[in-house]
């Protein structure tokens, strides 16, 4: 395998520079105040999986427990986020959406989808299914 070069990784560099601006300014479309990307992330988890608990999330998200902990607080506080005592397990805490965070959730999954659509709408079929294998190894390669 040869290494890539200076060329290959300016290019790449500028195109993923382009495309993290594009993503932070949809982030910003919206009329409330954007979220920072692990509060973000953690109501995009609890949108998929209600009633989970904040180990579950930070086990998810790689963070410590203290860490989600604190997103949780700015969520609550926000709004959008609930804490819940299971009847089973008084000890243990349950996260649930509010309405509003059900909202903000879906809001940043359909700016998602948009942006998806937009960045494989310039592909052919068979480039799109290209470019999903080719990024889907260098997430989940192993070192």
């Amino acid at each position: 395998m040869t290494l890539p070069t200076d060329d290959e990784l300016a290019t790449l560099g500028a195109a993923f520079d382009t495309f993290a601006r594009r993503y932070k300014l949809a982030d910003a479309l919206g009329p409330e105040k954007p979220l920072n990307e692990l509060d973000k992330q953690t109501l995009l988890y609890i949108a998929e999986h209600p009633g989970c608990g904040p180990s579950d999330v930070a086990r998810f998200l790689g963070v410590a427990n203290t860490t989600l902990s604190s997103a949780a607080d700015r969520l609550v506080k926000q709004g959008l986020l609930e804490r819940h005592r299971p009847e089973a397990d008084r000890r243990a805490v349950a996260l649930k959406l509010t309405a509003s965070g059900k909202v903000r959730a879906q809001a940043y999954v359909d700016v998602h989808r948009e942006l998806y659509r937009r960045m494989l709408g310039p592909l052919s079929p068979a480039e799109r299914t290209a470019f999903i294998s080719l990024i889907t190894k260098i997430v989940y390669h192993e070192d």
